[in-house]
């Protein structure tokens, strides 16, 4: 076992918690707004995980709040709780920078995403815009991990997991398109809810692929990541409110895809599975019918074709303006041909109807999250491939913390469902990280 490195790691507190007891009057908005401010001028110099913080309109809006509950009245579930939000998505008067130099003199925007319109109307708090690797590819922010310096929180969303991984923010947001909000959680040691794609309202959200954008949520533990998406779920989503049963049928299905995780990975998830039969769950492994590897191949193929198209505009820019990676993936993506892209789409298609039907018994399904914990430098964000799959079936997927490697980097697994479940799968997420969610346990 190694010497365990400087952390500046966090518990940021429990989402639920901190908004009774506003509702109760025993804490008030802005002494909670405060608080966070404080933590981040005591470890933002270290993590930079926020491209600004908008502390002066952060503590008026908790004035706001706090007038509300003397005044008798509670906005919603999330009344007085800060939000971190990834600078791809709008906050009206702040400027969406994206990371990326042709964003350098954009003016601010106009007016709120429609995500971040429904987190006020929820009564949450924007504490500000977290780094985000440039318009959410693979070209890296200044944000660094929390639980040591010299590795990476993972991308895109970088600086959404890696501010609540250091306890700045209780929540954030982040987007998915192929790996960028579960990663994160993995690397960083919280937890992240990626509903089914693109369930969620993505008016001014930066486009990257239209396909598989979804906007994601970041809390310390599932049941702050599941109560941020609870929180502001579109009604049309909120069905499903049947009783979850007291013994779960979890899936673990082989693949050769994740026979290459590192030895601890392995041991974390064979120990996640123990912690869940020992709480009385059903937990079986068994054959994929499907390839995980050509369902990843799939995905990737149809994410950079659709990059390609959605953002060729970029190859016109200035030298110097857009960064080097996502220019080559989107000069790639253009010399796809349409009829590989449609064929690709109609294969994934079929890998769905294929897998979900095989296993209409499951509860939930459990991955591990990553090949191996997050890699040393910052210039690569991690290998996102056991990821990819999943963000290709579609349904919701959890990242659940599940222990630390021996050298004290967080571990996590995926806790994954059939699309559309989302709303009864927040609760499934729920019950399985009660018997098997670990921050601290070092895999032996």
């Amino acid at each position: 076992m190694t010497n365990k490195p400087q952390s500046y790691a966090s518990d940021p507190g429990r989402i639920s918690d901190l908004a009774q007891d506003i509702r109760n009057g025993t804490l008030s908005p802005v002494d909670l707004v405060q608080r966070y401010l404080d933590r981040i001028s005591a470890v933002e110099p270290h993590v930079e995980a926020w491209r600004v913080v908008c502390a002066d309109q952060a503590l008026e809006d908790a004035a706001a709040r706090a007038k509300d509950i003397d005044d008798g009245l509670v906005r919603g579930p999330l009344h007085g709780v800060p939000v971190g939000v990834k600078d791809i998505i709008d906050v009206a008067g702040v400027p969406t920078r994206c990371n990326s130099n042709s964003r350098t003199n954009i003016d601010p925007a106009s007016a709120d995403a429609e995500i971040v319109a429904a987190l006020r109307a929820a009564g949450a708090i924007i504490l500000g815009k977290t780094h985000t690797t440039e318009f959410a590819y693979r070209d890296p922010s200044p944000a660094k991990n929390p639980h040591n310096l010299e590795h990476t929180p993972g991308g895109s969303s970088s600086g959404s997991g890696a501010a609540v991984a250091a306890g700045m923010v209780p929540a954030a947001l982040g987007t998915q398109t192929m790996a960028s909000v579960n990663r994160p959680a993995a690397y960083c040691g919280i937890a992240a809810f990626k509903p089914s794609t693109r369930l969620m309202p993505g008016g001014g959200v930066e486009p990257l692929s239209f396909l598989y954008d979804t906007v994601g949520f970041y809390g310390g533990s599932v049941d702050d990541a599941a109560t941020l998406f609870e929180a502001i779920c579109p009604h049309h989503a909120r069905h499903g409110n049947a009783k979850i049963s007291k013994q779960l049928l979890i899936v673990i299905p082989n693949d050769p895809f994740i026979d290459d995780a590192d030895g601890e990975i392995q041991r974390a998830t064979e120990q996640t599975a123990t912690r869940l039969r020992e709480a009385g769950h059903v937990v079986t492994q068994t054959p994929s019918p499907i390839s995980f590897e050509r369902l990843h191949d799939l995905h990737r193929l149809t994410m950079t074709y659709d990059i390609g198209h959605t953002r060729s505009g970029f190859l016109d820019e200035p030298h110097g303006a857009i960064g080097a990676h996502l220019l080559e993936c989107i000069e790639t993506g253009l010399a796809i041909s349409d009829n590989a892209y449609f064929d690709a789409r109609h294969e994934i298609d079929s890998l769905r109807d294929t897998f979900f039907p095989a296993f209409t018994a499951a509860d939930a399904f459990l991955w591990p999250a990553t090949p191996k914990t997050a890699p040393k430098g910052l210039s690569w964000t991690g290998d996102a491939k056991y990821i990819s799959p999943w963000t290709a079936l579609g349904g919701p997927v959890v990242t659940m913390p599940v222990g630390q490697s021996s050298e004290h980097l967080p571990i996590g697994c995926l806790i994954a469902g059939a699309p559309g479940t989302d709303f009864t799968f927040a609760k499934i997420a729920c019950s399985i990280a009660k018997a098997a969610e670990d921050h601290e346990t070092v895999i032996a």
